[in-house]
């Protein structure tokens, strides 16, 4: 179980250079956590697969792989199994949260967010178990 203390390699995956730009700049200048950025699923697949982040942060909506397909191909590179992913998305509806819940994804933020509580939103997801 990843806690919020245990990360220090972030994959942040948004298709939106301007939330990629505030995200970044939330939880590196709030955290000691190294945040790396992917703009597309793919993108998110190569750098998960190199870097082996301690968590994952994802989009839900991007053209091409959106977040869903994404962590389906994420969790079927077996050394990815275990790092936890928490999809972000302007759109969380409790049906849909239910869906990426079983998918795998330990929770949802949803946009917008505030940089500034980022990483409290983060641990208070990854403390949930």
């Amino acid at each position: 179980m990843t806690i919020a203390a245990d990360i220090k390699n972030v994959l942040l995956v948004d298709d939106d250079m301007n939330i990629r730009t505030l995200a970044q700049m939330g939880l590196e200048g709030l955290t000691d956590w190294k945040v790396e950025l992917a703009a597309s699923g793919a993108e998110a697949i190569a750098k998960a697969t190199e870097l082996k982040p301690d968590l994952i942060i994802l989009d839900v909506m991007m053209p091409g792989m959106d977040g869903p397909t994404t962590l389906g191909e994420l969790r079927k590179i077996e050394t990815l199994q275990g790092i936890p992913v928490i999809f972000m998305t302007a759109k969380a509806q409790t049906h849909e949260l239910e869906l990426y819940q079983k998918m795998g994804a330990k929770g949802i933020i949803t946009k917008p967010f505030d940089p500034m509580s980022l990483p409290d939103d983060i641990q208070g997801i990854l403390s949930k178990g």
